[in-house]
């Protein structure tokens, strides 16, 4: 298991959030963030020249699933 800080970004018009990624595969990741609405897609941006197209798979809380689209 990994514990990393990242932003979540909503799309065009919002700002990136910080976030806290708990867990990465190849195939997605969970997050914990204290945020209330998540959208359904999305993108984690892991440093200024990385960042994944994901979509929500499941959340609890502030945390969440999310598999890589891109």
């Amino acid at each position: 298991m990994c514990t990393r800080l990242a932003k979540i970004h909503f799309g065009a018009g919002s700002l990136p959030r910080d976030c806290t990624i708990t867990d990465i595969s190849d195939g997605g990741v969970k997050v914990v963030a204290e945020f209330l609405e998540v959208p359904p897609q999305f993108t984690i941006i892991f440093a200024p020249d990385y960042s994944r197209q994901c979509r929500l798979r499941w959340r609890i809380g502030c945390e969440f699933g999310a598999e890589f689209t891109d």
